[in-house]
């Protein structure tokens, strides 16, 4: 079994969509739960404890509609956390989902009631913000106003109006009169955006933040804030290796001051896995193992660690292994979920190209004891290679797309790699490296008993002008050139 070969395949023409309210596949236009029958690692108690508000009630979602093992538990936990919120929409959404994995728990018939109540609740509050804000807009009062503003962003935010409350956070801007007001408009101008999917709201906010000068006892936890945000917004994009500089560069003064968004184990996890699949090993060495700073999320997270200790030391089935057991809990996370086959196969194919440099020749079997162990690479009645086996056929794809420079000998069963001749190389830079400061030396020399002779003529321009600089040069190529004549 292919150890990076997770319980969830996409298929050609599948659609991932996920957002902070809703987890589906799309085929064909149906919408399809993606379903985790594997076991997670997590007690699902002690996980989402680290998470409030939205993020929260979204991660409770995403596990309780993908996994096959803890969707009841998750569901119950969501509806009761959606019933302590103002937003009538998700709660709806989580009985929903619970009704169809479990239709006889009481919990999955709505509590009209409680909607009903609440409707009429957020209503009247609506009226009431909207009503206070004109009244501060006719007595002109700025301050007033950019607080009338941020009550009614909060209340948008928690009743599920996103695009709203970006809209109320954004007329903040012109009545903020203090860098610490400005700061806390573009921080909740954020969460909004990272609710929303909206991520570049998320790179235009940082980028604003970068400019502000904040004060020295805000300054760490409001650059961690900036950081992981935008590594979220990056991983989101796919850039991988952007995303692993941005979560390498988080100050452990994030801690539990981000709830909202992303917790400190979220950080080691996101930055580990992109550097895993975007950094050399070098890189993986100094930038993340010998990081004093990241070295306090990796220890939230040891068998991250593990894994990148693994990869430096050329020890990749364990590495592989360690990413292969944590699978289904990337599975089940909110941001990580749909990269997850796209960085496990990242690592994959660099651990194998890793793995054959030192080599010339190796055996398929001993490749495949490595990377798919127990897949036999030979037909079963020693008639050589299987090409239609798994692994066969993924070797095949990356020397076919030039990620691996070798070929395959059916007749012999080995992986063939391009070696260069390194001895060659070393020796002909080294005469190259000779010859050069040969013909400098000579060209020094010669240009001394010139001088020494008396022979030189002055310039025509002077010895600072362009003249004098252009006869320099011609002098000097004309030596090279009838060095170069009598030597030939």
């Amino acid at each position: 079994m292919d150890p990076l070969a997770g319980p969830v395949q996409y298929g050609a023409g599948d659609d991932v969509e996920m957002s902070m309210g809703t987890v589906s596949r799309t085929a064909g236009g149906k919408k399809k739960g993606i379903k985790v029958d594997e076991p997670p690692k997590f007690d699902l108690e002690s996980y989402i404890s680290n998470y409030t508000g939205r993020t929260k009630l979204a991660r409770l979602y995403v596990i309780g509609t993908c996994s096959t093992f803890l969707s009841v538990e998750a569901l119950k936990m969501a509806v009761a956390e959606a019933k302590l919120g103002k937003d009538v929409d998700l709660y709806m959404s989580a009985v929903e989902a619970l009704s169809r994995v479990a239709p006889q728990d009481p919990e999955a018939k709505p509590d009209t009631a409680w909607v009903d109540h609440t409707s009429k609740v957020v209503k009247a509050e609506t009226d009431r913000l909207e009503h206070e804000l004109k009244g501060y807009k006719n007595n002109l009062i700025k301050e007033s106003i950019r607080m009338g503003n941020e009550d009614l962003g909060h209340h948008y935010h928690r009743i599920g109006d996103l695009a709203n409350a970006s809209k109320a956070y954004a007329r903040m801007r012109e009545y903020c009169t203090t860098t610490s007001h400005i700061a806390s408009m573009l921080f909740k101008n954020i969460n909004v955006s990272i609710d929303r999917g909206d991520w570049l709201g998320v790179q235009s906010s940082v980028q604003r933040l970068r400019n502000l000068q904040f004060k020295p006892e805000d300054e760490a936890k409001n650059k961690a804030k900036m950081f992981a945000s935008l590594g979220l917004s990056q991983l989101a994009s796919s850039s991988y290796h952007a995303a692993a500089i941005s979560f390498l560069a988080t100050d452990p003064a994030i801690a539990d001051n981000y709830k909202e968004v992303i917790s400190a184990n979220d950080v080691a996890v996101y930055g580990g896995l992109c550097a895993l699949a975007s950094m050399d090993r070098a890189d993986l060495q100094t930038q993340v193992l010998e990081n004093k700073s990241f070295r306090n999320f990796l220890e939230l997270e040891p068998h991250i660690r593990r894994a990148i200790s693994f990869f430096c030391s050329s020890k990749f089935r364990l590495c592989l292994d360690i990413l292969d057991a944590y699978r289904a809990d990337y599975l089940l996370d909110l941001h990580l979920q749909k990269h997850v086959a796209v960085i496990y196969s990242r690592i994959r194919t660099k651990a194998m190209r890793q793995y054959i440099v030192p080599y010339s020749r190796i055996t398929l079997d001993a490749m495949a004891s490595v990377f798919s162990p127990g897949q036999m690479t030979t037909r079963p009645n020693g008639g050589g290679i299987d090409m239609k086996s798994p692994f066969i056929i993924e070797l095949i794809d990356l020397i076919q797309k030039g990620t691996l420079d070798a070929r395959i000998d059916v007749e012999k069963e080995v992986l063939v790699t391009a070696q260069a001749d390194a001895r060659e190389k070393v020796q002909s830079a080294a005469v190259q490296s000779a010859k050069e400061y040969v013909d400098t030396a000579h060209i020094q020399l010669l240009r001394m008993n010139i001088l020494h002779a008396g022979l030189e003529i002055p310039p025509v321009g002077g010895e600072g002008g362009e003249g004098g600089r252009g006869r320099a040069a011609a002098e000097v190529a004309a030596m090279r050139k009838g060095f170069a004549l009598g030597r030939g």
